[in-house]
């Protein structure tokens, strides 16, 4: 029987090397991205916002020209597509749809923060055309 002399492989503390190396870069990397679900809603949050209140504003400049008369649009107009937003309401992603709640409804609200029930996910005034957010959670208010 012959031994073989001539034996390739990782050594053990080349193996350790390589599982510190990749915990340091573990360590350095998770704490990146460990926000980055609460911006992705922050982001998709300013987005509809501002496409909603862009069509609102556009609604309003479109009804003085063509009327004489600068009016908001109410709240049944705002929810129906084709009148003031082309598709659909987006809906908010502060808040998660099930059986009470209704992140792509507007409620009618009376000043900007307030919240306004439990279950819809924006808030409108259509005496003054403001829209935010109908969460309890105060930054997004701000917005």
């Amino acid at each position: 029987m012959k031994l073989r002399t001539n034996q390739s492989g990782f050594t053990l503390i080349e193996l350790v090397m390589i599982i510190v190396i990749l915990g340091i870069l573990a360590a350095v990397a998770i704490p990146k991205y460990q926000n980055l679900s609460s911006e992705a809603k922050e982001a998709a949050a300013r987005s509809a916002l501002g496409a909603m209140r862009s069509g609102i504003t556009i609604f309003y400049a479109n009804q003085a020209v063509t009327t004489g008369t600068a009016t908001w649009p109410g709240l049944s107009a705002l929810q129906t597509p084709g009148t003031v937003m082309a598709q659909e309401i987006p809906p908010n992603p502060y808040l998660t749809a099930d059986a009470t709640h209704f992140p792509d409804s507007i409620a009618s609200g009376s000043s900007k923060g307030t919240l306004v029930g439990t279950s819809h996910g924006w808030a409108y005034d259509s005496t003054s055309g403001e829209l935010w957010l109908n969460t309890s959670i105060a930054s997004e208010n701000d917005w």
